[in-house]
């Protein structure tokens, strides 16, 4: 299974679910899933913002490597589920292709509504964000390691 986080820049959101997801399936000992992130207005290679970075250091992830990635169809056509956070990013998503895999990574983690974007904030926005992520993420990856229906 390959699950893709889906936001606009691929340097804030996307790429922290990424590394919480990674860290939260390495520490379940699931095995064949795998995680990556994309941006709707990404720049192919830019990094990681220095406040995702920061707040990721500070939960012990690492997001220096992380370099960002455009969503094009051929991006979309890799996942099996794609995690959105808003509903623009999953308007998105559908159209280059997403069908059914596609959700809003709050409705999949069972709450709702969209994931803000802190971009521009200040740390402690940052930390709002990552540790509403990491809520969510954590829900969904509990679900994959149930075996309970992901999609």
């Amino acid at each position: 299974m390959h699950i893709l986080f889906i936001c606009t820049g691929n340097t804030c959101r996307s790429p922290m679910a990424e590394a919480i997801a990674r860290r939260a399936i390495a520490e379940r000992g699931i095995e064949g899933v795998a995680v990556s992130s994309a941006g709707v207005a990404a720049y192919d290679g830019a990094r990681a913002s220095g406040g995702a970075r920061r707040v990721a250091a500070e939960a012990g992830l690492d997001l220096e490597p992380h370099r960002s990635t455009t969503l094009t169809e051929a991006v979309m056509a890799t996942a099996d589920l794609a995690l959105c956070m808003d509903d623009f990013h999953l308007w998105r998503a559908l159209e280059l292709g997403g069908g059914e895999n596609c959700r809003l990574l709050s409705e999949m983690a069972g709450e709702g509504g969209a994931v803000a974007d802190p971009f521009g904030g200040a740390d402690d926005v940052y930390r709002a964000t990552f540790d509403e992520l990491e809520r969510l993420v954590e829900a969904v990856v509990a679900r994959v390691a149930t075996g309970g229906d992901a999609r």
